[in-house]
């Protein structure tokens, strides 16, 4: 009987509150999981796309956020970011290959989604929407995830 998960699969969660050093706790977190785990080879872009996704669920949301990081054991590396809010933007609503408008050069945002998209191997999300449709419940939300090779 395994009791303990194989070394080339493990998951972190981390629960962000709304505050605007969220995403300075998730660039940490993520830098300190995949430096133990060996993974330093994909720790810029999964710093940098980790971050985009918990600034902009700080920005777009007034709700906590989670940050879920997970190697799959293939040498792909999943992490996703689920936030309150349940609308799922572009290119995370779109299919792969879809095209995503272009920023405007002097716009100062709007240029995180679009790095995932240039730097994840693939992503996605997923709306969950109202709970249960009843007065006074809060949405449920998002997830918007993303993939990289983990492996150097």
């Amino acid at each position: 009987m395994v009791t303990v998960a194989p070394l080339d699969t493990w998951t972190y969660a981390l629960r962000l509150p709304h505050d605007p050093r969220a995403a300075r706790v998730a660039r940490m977190t993520v830098r300190a999981a995949l430096s133990g785990h060996g993974m330093a080879h994909a720790l810029d872009t999964v710093e940098l796309l980790a971050s985009e996704l918990v600034t902009n669920a700080y920005r777009h949301t007034k709700g906590p956020a989670s940050l879920r990081l997970t190697a799959l054991g293939d040498g792909r590396l999943r992490v996703g970011v689920w936030d309150s809010s349940p609308h799922v933007p572009a290119p995370f609503g779109e299919p792969p290959g879809a095209r995503v408008p272009l920023v405007p050069v002097d716009a100062e945002g709007g240029r995180g989604l679009l790095l995932v998209r240039e730097c994840a191997s693939t992503w996605g999300g997923w709306s969950f929407g109202r709970r249960d449709g009843l007065p006074g419940r809060a949405d449920a939300g998002k997830l918007l995830w993303f993939e990289v090779q983990g492996q150097g």
